[in-house]
């Protein structure tokens, strides 16, 4: 086989997806290989499948929702798309405030947020970015939107995830907002310079953002950071690879035939997916599975 797989950013997840994926399918068909493409992320993989450019893209579950939907930044309602796999769901999206903010405004969670009305600098991804979406979401079930934050005397800024952590080293925001692995290296590291807290999310405010963005429901479990001693509930990002629908249902069972009878090489690929098992291949149920991959999950009771 001589496949493309489309992920984001070189040496970041979604390439070590690519590396278990390829190194699966290789080790069941001796020889084949699959590429991986650097892209814009979930967004334009959506794109580069549908348009026949790659066999092989990953995307967010929300990303994949939204396109169906046709919300921005899609046009209209993206139609045949297809899962191969789901690989992870457990991208927690950690709200991190500055300890001496939230002290001295009394906040706790989200809600005091709205309340209050403090005038908090809170950074989120750039646009376009579907942990910028995250953050929209979750305010907009609080009532806050971007305005209202600048109407309290605060501030919104969009900067990725690398600036975030020195923004907020260098005490130039109170707040921010990012879907990562808990615990993740960056809020480590903002952690190591200055006391911060995680922010829950009520349980109302987690059902509308998973309903409307197909996140899914999540906690953060108390001791995930040394200085966290309360479980945080939020939503969590997943991830699945989509294949494209021209390709045959023989090479799609192949394929995740190999996937599932080697999914050792892929959770050796990241340490954060050693929780990975064939029943969480078979388990998104945001879009319809290939008829390749859904035959084999079926035959080996992983669907229904």
């Amino acid at each position: 086989m001589r496949l493309t797989l489309a992920g984001a950013s070189p040496g970041g997840l979604w390439a070590s997806l690519g590396e278990g994926v390829s190194g699966a399918i290789a080790k069941a068909f001796p020889g084949s290989s699959v590429s991986y493409q650097t892209s814009g992320g979930g967004f334009a993989n959506i794109g580069l499948i549908t348009s026949g450019k790659v066999e092989m893209g990953i995307a967010h579950g929300a990303e994949v929702k939204m396109a169906l939907a046709g919300d921005e930044p899609f046009k209209a309602p993206v139609k045949d798309l297809y899962a191969l796999a789901y690989m992870y769901n457990w991208g927690a999206h950690q709200f991190v405030m500055r300890e001496e903010f939230a002290k001295k405004h009394g906040i706790t969670t989200l809600q005091d947020l709205a309340d209050k009305k403090p005038p908090v600098r809170l950074a989120v991804n750039p646009r376009g970015n579907v942990s910028e979406t995250i953050n929209r979401k979750v305010l907009a079930a609080y009532g806050i939107t971007y305005k209202d934050i600048e109407s309290w005397g605060g501030q919104v800024v969009f900067q990725a995830s690398g600036e975030m952590v020195n923004l907020m080293r260098d005490r130039r925001i109170d707040l921010f907002g990012n879907s990562l692995f808990a615990p993740h290296a960056a809020i480590l590291e903002v952690a190591n310079a200055l006391p911060v807290v995680l922010l829950p999310l009520s349980p109302s405010v987690i059902e509308k953002v998973s309903q409307e963005t197909g996140a899914d429901p999540y906690t953060i479990q108390a001791g995930t950071y040394t200085w966290q001693d309360r479980s945080i509930p939020t939503v969590a990002l997943g991830a699945m690879v989509l294949i494209r629908k021209e390709m045959s249902e023989v090479e799609v069972y192949d394929i995740t035939k190999a996937l599932v009878e080697n999914i050792d090489v892929i959770r050796g690929a990241q340490k954060t997916l050693k929780a990975l098992t064939p029943e969480f291949l078979a388990s998104q149920k945001i879009v319809p599975y290939h008829p390749g991959a859904a035959r084999y999950y079926r035959e080996k009771g992983l669907l229904k």
